[in-house]
């Protein structure tokens, strides 16, 4: 029993895999020739419509970080560097993590959803019988949008953060909006903020290859819909920790 299992184990491992190789591939290769309006349309749709969730994320998540910063600050006497405690946290952590478990579930499931409609409808299957590709026209503008979208985001959200965080600062503890911005602008290097671009860069791209693999793999009507839908969340989360480990020794022997 248990090495069938392992065995269904491996082989679903092996076709997902296969799938977003599959997916990243035909996306490269039809990078030069991707469909502008569609490209911009997906940019809307994955980026502008996303916008007032993502600067509410940065709210919280500026709040949150800055106050707990504050507590492990005052109790080691280093409450002049909270500026530097508070934004390290968040640009190199918790922003693109937050972020992108947040756009998993409104990218990533909306992309699952929306590519899988299309299939189970056969409207994929149409374009094909005109001698028109869909991958092309519909599929991999969404791939190159939402990898984009996000990446644009996090930097929308790491600036609206480290403003509430300094909003935070003074209201919890007191600190002077100018001690913490002496702090952040003379201990936070450049190089730190890139690291967190470059995560929530590559937590997009695994967002939109999941979320289109899943949308391209389903089948069933309605039901087959839901399903990529929340394979697309579940997969996408579980791929962000993933590159989370990964990355973060990467980046801290190669950027600090």
């Amino acid at each position: 029993m248990l090495p069938r299992v392992v065995g269904q184990a491996v082989l679903e491992g092996i076709r997902r895999f296969g799938a977003l190789t599959l997916v990243l591939g035909r996306t490269l290769w039809h990078g030069p020739r991707l469909e502008p309006r569609e490209l911009l349309r997906a940019l809307t749709l994955f980026g502008t419509d996303a916008l007032p969730l993502a600067l509410g994320a940065a709210t919280l998540i500026g709040a949150t970080v800055v106050i707990q910063a504050g507590v492990y600050a005052n109790r080691f006497g280093a409450r002049l560097y909270t500026g530097w405690a508070a934004s390290y946290a968040l640009v190199w952590e918790f922003g693109p993590i937050l972020l992108g478990l947040i756009m998993s579930a409104r990218v990533g499931a909306r992309n699952a959803a929306e590519l899988a409609l299309l299939k189970v409808n056969g409207q994929l299957e149409g374009l094909r019988g005109i001698s028109l590709d869909p991958f092309r026209i519909l599929v991999a503008p969404r791939v190159v949008a939402s990898a984009l979208a996000i990446s644009a985001l996090s930097l929308v959200t790491f600036s609206t953060a480290i403003l509430w965080e300094v909003v935070a600062a003074r209201v919890t503890i007191g600190l002077p909006p100018r001690v913490f911005l002496e702090s952040l602008s003379e201990t936070l290097k450049v190089t730190e903020l890139l690291g967190g671009v470059i995560k929530a860069t590559a937590f997009g791209t695994a967002i939109a290859l999941v979320s289109t693999a899943s949308g391209l793999a389903a089948e069933g009507g309605a039901r087959g819909v839901g399903r990529a839908a929340a394979s697309a969340v579940v997969s996408s989360c579980a791929a962000i920790f993933f590159l989370d480990f990964l990355l973060t020794p990467l980046l801290g022997r190669w950027l600090t």
